[in-house]
């Protein structure tokens, strides 16, 4: 660790670095010593994006990377960077789960993020803010988990009414005396890289909606590419939806004789869960699941599906889920009026700024 000296202090070089052999400070320094931030103060990935009310989001920019790149696949863009056959170079995720001003979703700090909304009411929450706004979805999910199993740093969160259930010193600022704690809060772990500067509250807290993967009686439905992000019909009747494919035949998720399965065979209706780590896998998982993170990522997360009717997707899980909250978290168990006390959502944008236009 680098220490810089601040007082006239003889051991030290011409940059002001501490030259003494052996020193002792704590963590807001002591007596002449002061520690060097070990994270940049600054990381440019963080950007302050208005939309059509002129009202800002803090959102955090990532750049294109292929399958190649996260998980060794084949060379094509990652599909959240492929929008109505476009692809960008960059799209941007909400650093915060949203709260809601005037009827449009914003990524704000230290707020109370949005809750009681459906599926369809977070859809347009996020598009009325203007072109290239959307509900987050399951292509840029799908990125973000790719990158913290590709770095192997998952992000903890609020999985224990306002802390971390893998250590109680991890603590969010909780509000309206209960367990969720607003937006940003906790410490730089609860981010998706651990630094300050990542997706924050991906783990626990509140569960999010997002968009372009469904379940339809037990079959894996998606809009391909990032096409959800666009302002298309997602409708339960829409002939946007298609089925994951293997071999020819639509990917299942079979729940009928405990946890839970992929596979191509036809099987009943019914409802369970289990840890990613134990889900059973008729067959080699495919690049498209991969893309989407629908693998082991995170083993200890759970997965839970409802094979029964059109159920869309939350992810990340509650303040009380413990250890089976994560950001491969993901239930697929609702329908789309769904709302409740636990379930929020987060925008995303793609388009170029102003400033580069």
């Amino acid at each position: 660790m680098e220490v810089r000296c601040t007082r006239n202090c003889k051991k030290k070089d011409k940059q002001g670095r501490c030259l003494a052999e052996a020193i002792s400070i704590e963590e807001t320094g002591c007596g002449a010593f002061i520690r060097v931030p070990e994270f940049e103060p600054f990381r440019a990935d963080n950007v302050v994006i208005y939309d059509k009310a002129g009202i800002p989001s803090v959102m955090v920019r990532f750049s294109r990377v292929t399958d190649n790149d996260l998980f060794g696949g084949s060379c094509r863009p990652h599909p959240a960077f492929v929008v109505d056959g476009k692809v960008y170079d960059e799209i941007y995720i909400s650093k915060y789960p949203n709260t809601v001003i005037n009827g449009r979703a914003y990524s704000l700090p230290m707020t109370k993020p949005e809750v009681n909304v459906t599926y369809d009411e977070a859809v347009n929450l996020c598009r009325a803010k203007g072109e290239g706004w959307h509900l987050w979805t399951a292509a840029e999910r799908g990125l973000i988990a790719n990158i913290c199993h590709k770095n192997e740093v998952f992000p903890h969160g609020n999985t224990n009414s306002g802390d971390w259930h893998g250590d109680n010193s991890e603590k969010g600022k909780t509000y309206d005396r209960g367990y969720k704690t607003l937006t940003g809060s906790g410490p730089a772990t609860w981010n998706h890289d651990h630094t300050p500067f990542g997706v924050s509250d991906l783990c626990g807290n509140i569960w999010e909606w997002f968009a372009g993967m469904r379940l339809m009686d037990g079959i894996v439905e998606v809009i391909p590419e990032n096409n959800a992000a666009a302002d298309i019909d997602m409708s339960k009747d829409s002939d946007k939806w298609v089925a994951l494919m293997k071999d020819g035949k639509p990917i299942r998720i079979n729940a009928e004789d405990g946890g839970l399965k992929f596979t191509t065979e036809e099987s009943g209706m019914d409802y369970d869960g289990c840890e990613w780590g134990d889900a059973e896998f008729e067959f080699g998982i495919t690049e498209q699941m991969k893309e989407l993170a629908l693998y082991p990522g995170e083993p200890k997360a759970y997965l839970y599906a409802d094979t029964e009717g059109e159920r869309l997707p939350v992810a990340g899980g509650n303040w009380y889920d413990g250890a089976r909250a994560g950001v491969f978290y993901l239930c697929l168990g609702n329908a789309r009026s769904h709302s409740d006390g636990y379930v929020g959502f987060r925008s995303a944008f793609y388009g170029k700024l102003d400033s580069e236009v």
